[in-house]
């Protein structure tokens, strides 16, 4: 089984860590992580990772405007994305699940459960 690769973008560093910390030792998977959107669809685009775990709320391109951005490019459309966002509430879950995403995982997580939370996310 080749290990699963998976990419974090999300503007809050200490979010990026656990959840980068998390998928590397509970997961075991290769991980890498951007700070931003633009940099997110960048590195997407150039390493073809297995899934990504994408913040909602971000400065500059939020995680809808991201999520469009890799929807609309040929290159990353099939890579399955995980919204991670603060934002539980009825109205936002059901608007994110209008969107094409693979599961919504609100936060704050549970870093140690966040690798089983993806893996049945996306039948791993």
């Amino acid at each position: 089984m080749t290990t699963k690769r998976i990419l974090i973008i999300d503007d809050e560093y200490d979010i990026r860590a656990v959840a980068e910390l998390a998928l590397k030792t509970v997961g075991a998977w290769q991980v890498s992580t951007a700070a931003s959107g633009s940099e997110g669809i960048a590195k997407a685009v150039a390493e073809q990772p297995d899934a990504i775990l994408l913040d909602v709320m971000m400065p500059d391109m939020d995680g809808i405007a991201t999520f469009q951005a890799l929807q609309a490019n040929p290159v990353t459309q099939s890579i399955p994305v995980i919204l991670l966002t603060a934002k539980a509430q009825a109205t936002e879950k059901r608007r994110f699940a209008e969107l094409a995403v693979k599961a919504i995982i609100t936060k704050p997580f549970k870093a140690m459960k966040l690798p089983a939370q993806i893996a049945a996310a996306l039948n791993w």
